[in-house]
């Protein structure tokens, strides 16, 4: 039997960092986001050679253990161990013998919660082999915990969810790892007005997103006031642009998102750079009217808004520096898995 699951990858739109702990714990947080037609992908096939076997073919890695109740977490396709580890853990199981192969539409430290996407994808996974009792929630829930308990990797919570449930989703977080997901309806016309002012542009540059969510902590943790309020306004621009989206005023919620990305700045001193800035300046020479790197920061993806009539323009002109352009569709589903039988 072969078993088969995608997870859609997420454009971040307001809110991004008031996920994280401590700031989540103590304000709450809240998020603006939407899956876009890029997706995690994992095979799980059964062998009976006794094997586990982990193929990533996309960034050409391959490892092989005898078959084993718990997998050493060493660096090498954590992520792939960290599930199968916690989940033999959880539901008591046996070792299994198996071939996984995983693979990705966009590379580690893209900004589109890539890393997360493929821990819910693995996830579904198994949730689809075992035939395990867990739902959009848990499986994000434990998605989350996989990464950020048992791996110790940094980073909030919003990606797992967003790769869960899939489309358009107004998310909180509160203290204790509550999340609560509000699916928005929003109008097709909305949603093909804002797939015609949006460029997505990758700077050809992928980047770990620990370190600046580790300053970002630390600056929230010891009471840093520019930084704080700063996140304050970063969370109160999700819910005014949640607003401007349901009610189709794009040239808002372009607005907001540029603002949102001049505070963003003030969380740490990685998130922009020369790449960064020179693909703004461009961007906006050219008709863009406001942007912001989806994500952590530091490289990955940039989101440009623009007037549509001026976005062929924009394209070229961006597509003359180091990074391409990237097309993409808002999707509305979330993660989901199915059999093969051979």
């Amino acid at each position: 039997m072969i078993i088969r699951s995608k997870a859609p990858l997420r454009l971040g739109f307001a809110g991004g960092g008031s996920d994280v702990s401590p700031y989540s714990d103590l304000y709450g947080g809240l998020i603006l986001n939407a899956t876009i037609n890029m997706y995690a992908y994992c095979t799980i096939e059964e062998t009976k050679d006794g094997k586990i076997e982990i193929i990533a073919p996309d960034i050409q890695t391959s490892i092989s253990y005898p078959m084993s109740k718990r997998l050493p977490v060493d660096g090498c396709l954590d992520l792939h161990k960290g599930v199968y580890n916690r989940i033999v853990e959880e539901y008591r199981l046996q070792p299994m013998s198996f071939r996984i192969t995983t693979y990705s539409d966009a590379p580690p430290g893209s900004g589109l919660g890539s890393s997360s996407t493929m821990v819910v994808a693995i996830v579904k996974a198994f949730v689809e082999w075992l035939n395990l009792p867990l739902g959009e929630y848990e499986i994000a829930y434990l998605a989350y915990q996989i990464e950020r308990k048992d791996l110790q990797l940094s980073g909030g919570k919003q990606d797992q969810y967003a790769a869960a449930f899939g489309g358009f989703n107004f998310m909180e977080f509160q203290k204790n790892d509550v999340v609560i997901v509000n699916p928005l309806r929003v109008k097709r016309w909305i949603v093909d007005e804002l797939e015609s002012s949006l460029v997505l542009y990758y700077t050809g540059a992928s980047r770990s997103s620990a370190a600046i969510i580790d300053e970002q902590k630390r600056r929230t943790s010891s009471g840093n006031a520019d930084a704080i309020e700063a996140m304050h306004r970063i969370r109160q621009s999700s819910i005014d642009m949640k607003t401007a989206l349901l009610r189709g005023d794009v040239s808002t919620f372009a607005a907001i998102l540029g603002e949102a990305w001049e505070d963003k700045k003030k969380m740490a001193s990685a998130i922009t750079n020369p790449m960064i800035q020179q693909a703004f300046d461009v961007a906006i020479d050219n008709g863009a009217v406001s942007g912001k790197v989806s994500g952590a920061g530091g490289g990955g993806f940039i989101m440009f808004m623009v007037e549509p009539t001026k976005k062929v323009q924009v394209t070229n002109e961006l597509s003359k520096l180091v990074g391409r352009v990237v097309g993409f569709q808002f999707s509305e589903g979330g993660c989901h898995g199915w059999k093969i039988y051979n």
